[in-house]
């Protein structure tokens, strides 16, 4: 197994990007035949209402998370909801999943989608900055 730090999550639903404010998270690769992983977020319990509906439904979704380092190309996966227990005064939740393994450079894909859009010279590099800093969800991606 190998794990790394969480540093940011969001729910992909219906091609909207839902941002999950963590305390601290984690992600397992089990190394296994099946290609599991197991996402861990350590969250505020505001949350509870909306993961407990999902773990319910038993409902395959999509997150995308930035793994060890801010600067880091996010990671998608499809996941379910395993787990959802309150520690304290958080939460805490399980996803269990696979990585999806077409991922596209997203440098490369949000500079084609700026330029799609028109901009260009100042616009365009001060545009490409503050995204690649926010990582916002890329049209091609969706």
């Amino acid at each position: 197994m190998k794990t790394f730090k969480m540093i940011s999550v969001s729910i992909i639903s219906d091609h909207e990007e839902v941002p999950i404010t963590i305390e601290d998270g984690i992600v397992i690769n089990q190394e296994n035949s099946s290609r599991s992983w197991i996402l861990e977020l350590f969250t505020d319990q505001k949350y509870e209402n909306y993961f407990n509906e999902l773990k319910m439904s038993n409902e395959v979704y999509d997150v995308k998370v930035i793994i060890s380092y801010p600067e880091n190309e996010p990671a998608h996966f499809e996941v379910v909801t395993y787990s959802v227990k309150q520690i304290g005064n958080h939460l805490s939740v399980l996803l269990r999943g696979t990585l999806k393994r077409v991922r596209r450079k997203y440098a490369e894909s949000l500079l084609a989608q700026l330029i799609e859009d028109g901009l260009t010279g100042e616009d365009l590099l001060s545009k490409f900055e503050n995204d690649m800093k926010t990582r916002p969800t890329l049209r091609k991606n969706q």
